[in-house]
């Protein structure tokens, strides 16, 4: 099994996803790589315009790298008997971006693990910035865990799809049930539509769907729902709430820039609101 990145920057939130990372890095017999971005302020020739003592490279470096080893050592220890992830711990200088970019770089990196912001004010601003950029940016799959997510065995997984893109969607699909497979967790494909019921031909469409996956992947344990509901995010709120799910997938696309002004990014705005993990898969060409 491939390696979960988790970025930390030893906040509430980031720690809360922390420890979730590593109990999916249990269930799913994968390894972890925790890893922690920092700034080394600049020296400016205006000294009005420091806002912050200057320390040394090497001070900064050792304070956050005792910060990760000791976060480290907190979930070693909750190790019982059952599998123990190899835990590797990186401090890079540089923007989150940037270190996260490198080290998916250098290892076998399968699943990308961070927080949500999920709080007001300056702090809530900048944690949510991470997260939009992680998502326009991200090459793997990047799994947000939000504050309010609690650590539950996941045994059912909401994959949201538009049948719009259907190839993109099942490579996502199919990524999605090699985790499913190691979790035995159910997979709802989930179409959010105001149709008033279910014509013949799309549940056709769906049922020869589901087919095609269960004989390509010979996992049985994947089922679709049509979620009845004049807008996307209304729908996908809809079935977080009462779906009795998990988690939610779905797939990041691109967007023009005036589209992206006017309509927003379906994923960003779950992103920014939503109570359960969100799991979010790059699109492919």
């Amino acid at each position: 099994m491939k390696t979960i990145l988790i970025p930390t920057d030893f906040s509430v939130n980031a720690t809360h996803a922390a420890e979730y990372g590593y109990q999916l890095a249990k269930q799913i017999n994968g390894n972890v790589i925790l890893c922690n971005a920092f700034m080394v302020p600049v020296e400016m020739p205006q000294a009005s315009m420091v806002a912050w003592p200057m320390y040394e490279y090497n001070e900064i470096e050792q304070s956050r790298s005792n910060d990760v080893n000791e976060l480290k050592k907190r979930f070693e220890k909750t190790n019982q008997g059952e599998f123990q992830p190899e835990i590797k711990c990186i401090n890079e200088a540089g923007a989150l971006q940037d270190v996260i970019s490198e080290i998916v770089h250098q290892h076998d990196i399968g699943l990308i693990v961070m927080g949500t912001h999920g709080v007001s004010g300056l702090s809530g601003f900048i944690l949510g910035n991470h997260s939009r950029r992680m998502i326009d940016n991200t090459t793997k799959p990047l799994l947000l865990i939000p504050p309010t997510a609690k650590m539950l065995p996941i045994k059912k997984i909401a994959f949201a799809t538009d049948l719009e893109h259907i190839a993109q969607d099942l490579d996502a699909i199919f990524d999605l049930i090699t985790y499913a497979k190691l979790l035995n967790a159910e997979i709802l494909l989930a179409y959010v539509d105001d149709l008033k019921y279910h014509t013949r031909d799309f549940k056709k469409h769906m049922e020869d769907l589901l087919t095609d996956l269960s004989n390509i992947t010979d996992y049985p344990l994947i089922y679709y729902r049509l979620v009845k509901s004049h807008n996307t995010e209304a729908g996908l709120d809809w079935l977080c709430e009462h779906g009795q799910m998990d988690m939610l997938a779905m797939v990041h696309r691109p967007r023009t820039f005036f589209d992206a002004i006017i309509n927003g990014s379906h994923t960003k705005n779950m992103a920014d609101h939503i109570t359960k993990p969100l799991l979010i898969f790059p699109a492919k060409a």
